[in-house]
């Protein structure tokens, strides 16, 4: 005979075992009988807080609900994903800003803004990390494809839409002084840590 588990033990197993943050409607349909919204904005406050001042965190994400590491954890557990973190070349992460702050944008408008040509390599590179998409072809000569950044782009950015990232003004501010310094530009893709 099984013991029926509470909506919060379920929903919290749920979201401690799955590698993807999940929906509110999926999260809603896994106990019997559905969970109405407002009791499941219960269960997800009253989790949230029973994880409050701990290493991981309940978070919304603009994929759905997940636990993530909490900020003061991850900058002391960072030391452990070295080997694993993929390090970006410059212009990968020129790219991704250009994409992420202009979109939608083709391949052609992001080169006249670098003033340089953009590899197959770097787009490749972004689309495989999950971070852009095309959404679409302009109509023009050619119906080049648009590019915009995904829902798995804001989740790993903790932000929960792109009106949370910086203003261009400050993050060119925090930039200028790291890209003054840097030699030129390569067009690698993920260098090796």
């Amino acid at each position: 005979m099984h013991d029926k588990l509470s909506p919060d033990a379920l929903i919290e197993a749920a979201l401690l075992t799955q590698s993807e943050a999940l929906s509110e409607k999926t999260l809603r349909a896994l106990c019997e009988p559905p969970l109405s919204a407002d009791k499941l904005i219960d269960v997800l406050a009253a989790l949230k807080a029973r994880w409050q001042g701990r290493g991981l965190e309940l978070a919304h994400t603009a994929e759905g609900w997940r636990f993530q590491i909490a900020p003061p954890a991850f900058a002391a557990l960072g030391s452990l994903n070295e080997q694993r973190t993929p390090r970006y070349s410059r212009t990968v992460m020129e790219t991704l800003a250009i994409i992420a702050y202009q979109q939608p944008v083709t391949r052609g408008d992001i080169e006249a803004i670098r003033g340089v040509a953009v590899s197959q390599n770097v787009m490749q590179t972004l689309q495989e990390r999950g971070w852009i998409e095309v959404i679409g072809q302009r109509d023009s000569i050619g119906r080049p494809s648009l590019w915009a950044t995904t829902a798995a782009f804001l989740s790993d950015l903790r932000l929960g839409s792109l009106e949370e990232l910086p203003p261009l003004t400050e993050l060119g501010e925090l930039l200028l002084p790291e890209l003054q310094a840097a030699a030129p530009a390569d067009e690698g893709v993920a260098k090796p840590v």
